[in-house]
């Protein structure tokens, strides 16, 4: 990667820099109590919580492929956790899923070193956005944060019709931000949809692994915390 010749760096949003793991974990201990989780039988939060991340990713894998639409990842995310613990969904109220909705998103927790580090790259470069989120929900995200202020263009899946990995977002996205490929970079946590979806429309891409995951072969770049973009750029 010639870091050199970048001018324009496009970062996902949801597990790269809004740390959605700890904000769903935020929103679902303070639901846990407010439902009486425990008065049907769910008795931990953190063994909901890790059961309902697990569907959470899973379900965004088959929506980033187009192979379920939005209101059946909302439904199934929850549902799915509830039966996988035991509990018929139908015991929960449809105001948890809308209480769900409304407080996640205003959470603000970020990963370590995101607003140093994006105001250390938007100095040097044109940062950009690209996120397969939901158009309400990356609003409000990025608004409580005070993100936006970041990012020269801002793409969201749902408002272009497709999905990361999908080569017409990226197209998309560079065409809107008036730049070439060869001068772009991605930076993201999901292998399908950032990485691999980059590099198949042969732009250079980073893989953001805060877990230190096992790094596939056909990665070509990786980071663990955000700080290391400082020293690649």
């Amino acid at each position: 990667m010639h870091n050199t010749l970048k001018k324009d760096i496009f970062f996902d949003l949801d597990h790269t820099i809004w740390d959605f793991e700890k904000n769903a974990e935020e929103t679902l201990m303070e639901l846990f109590d407010t439902y009486h989780f425990h008065g049907i039988g769910i008795g931990a939060a953190d063994v909901f919580i890790e059961t309902y991340n697990r569907n959470n990713q899973r379900l965004w894998a088959l929506y980033h492929h187009g192979k379920i639409n939005k209101s059946e990842l909302r439904e199934a995310r929850f549902a799915d956790t509830f039966i996988e613990l035991g509990v018929d969904p139908k015991l929960f109220p449809i105001a948890f899923e809308t209480d769900y909705l409304r407080l996640c998103p205003q959470k603000t927790n970020l990963f370590p070193y995101a607003h140093e580090t994006l105001g250390y790259l938007q100095e040097k470069y044109t940062l950009h956005l690209i996120s397969n989120g939901f158009g309400d929900a990356a609003e409000i995200k990025m608004t409580r944060c005070d993100l936006k202020k970041y990012f020269a263009t801002i793409v969201i899946s749902e408002t272009v019709g497709v999905h990361k990995p999908h080569p017409q977002i990226f197209h998309y996205a560079i065409a809107n931000a008036k730049t070439e490929i060869p001068q772009s970079v991605m930076v993201g946590d999901s292998l399908e949809a950032d990485i691999r979806g980059a590099q198949n429309i042969g732009m250079d891409a980073i893989y953001f692994n805060p877990n230190k995951a096992e790094i596939p072969s056909d990665v070509r770049k990786s980071i663990s915390a955000l700080e290391e973009l400082k020293s690649l750029f």
